[in-house]
């Protein structure tokens, strides 16, 4: 859990004991096998994300299988291997619901941040707001693909990309190279900014268009592009990467501050800059879809649960490639 928020090599997290968690009504008790380690998590934890409840467990990238149902529970069986994602909660009726907004319902709750997650060898969950998971995925390559994957999925259609069109993804993590490989499959041309030799060099093991340093120009004004590094100061770059009526989506739920910006070199032109903010549940079954379809591989890193800070901290300092992901025994 989340003791008390910090610099990630200051130990902000903390195991403890704690009694297993019984399912709601309407609720699943999911016994995990692994979960995903997302940059949300690390957020959380140094506090640039402020924390909604005390000693909250992080971790919303869960695998795992039924192991209880709550009263009226119907949907899965007891043994199905299910996912769990960000979105946990939404109330169902207010105007963004209606409208097919869930993602900014009110009301909505987040695994990992309104309600413990998946650092731990269990957690409760919605059924509405599970995923059943695609059979050709194990349980690691499945992880990341439950937020670094339906978060940059939401943001590649944010994008607004043309079919046959140019995207230029800045920072290549976890859901950057699985955004890269959707939009690879589409047929659409990728360039890739980024700072670090492992990011660098996964992204040229991918194919590519091209790779490049995070503040270089990419080989052609771009049709589209993401800001998946939460450092704002890459805002006016990425805008100026754009063709006349581009658009910048901007992929993390936390940024470092935007510099002011230029209407005339940054914006003009009707290019324009826009956030994404979570994920329906409808992004996050078409993307597993699509996984499916595509064979989307995840590049992992496996860490036993209980070594979730190091885990952490090796994110934080850009110690691997792809996506790591903690396993419990």
């Amino acid at each position: 859990m989340v003791d008390r928020c910090g610099p990630i090599d200051r130990g902000p997290l903390r195991r403890v004991e704690r009694e297993p968690p019984t399912p709601a009504p309407g609720q699943i008790l999911v016994r995990i096998s692994c979960c995903g380690v997302c940059r949300t998590d690390l957020h959380l934890a140094e506090g640039d994300l402020s924390p909604r409840r005390p000693q909250t467990t992080p971790g919303h990238e869960i695998v795992g299988h039924v192991e209880a149902l709550g009263i009226g529970a119907h949907r899965f069986r007891i043994g199905d291997r299910v996912g769990v994602a960000w979105l946990g909660h939404t109330d169902g009726v207010c105007r963004y619901c209606r409208r097919g907004d869930e993602n900014l319902c009110p009301g909505a709750a987040f695994t990992g941040w309104d309600r413990d997650g998946g650092y731990a060898d269990a957690c409760v969950a919605d059924e509405e707001f599970a995923y059943p998971l695609p059979s050709g995925l194990s349980d690691e390559q499945a992880a990341p693909l439950l937020c670094a994957g339906i978060i940059g999925y939401r943001a590649l259609l944010a994008a607004r990309v043309p079919a046959g069109g140019s995207v230029a993804l800045y920072g290549f993590g976890g859901s950057a190279h699985l955004t890269a490989q959707v939009a690879l499959h589409l047929g659409l041309r990728v360039h890739v900014l980024t700072r670090g030799e492992h990011n660098k060099s996964l992204a040229a093991a991918l194919r590519v268009d091209s790779v490049g340093d995070e503040r270089e120009r990419p080989p052609e004004r771009v049709d589209s592009a993401i800001l998946f590094a939460p450092a704002g100061d890459l805002v006016p770059v990425a805008l100026q990467a754009l063709d006349a009526g581009g658009t910048l989506a901007v992929a993390g739920i936390y940024l470092s501050e935007i510099p002011s910006l230029n209407y005339e070199t940054d914006l003009f032109r009707e290019r324009s800059v826009r956030s994404v903010t979570a994920n329906t549940r409808r992004d996050g079954e078409e993307f597993l879809r699509l996984a499916d379809r595509f064979r989307l591989r995840a590049t992992t890193v496996a860490y036993p649960m209980s070594e979730a800070p190091a885990a952490l901290s090796d994110l934080a300092h850009g110690r691997f490639r792809g996506a790591a992901v903690l396993h419990n025994p």
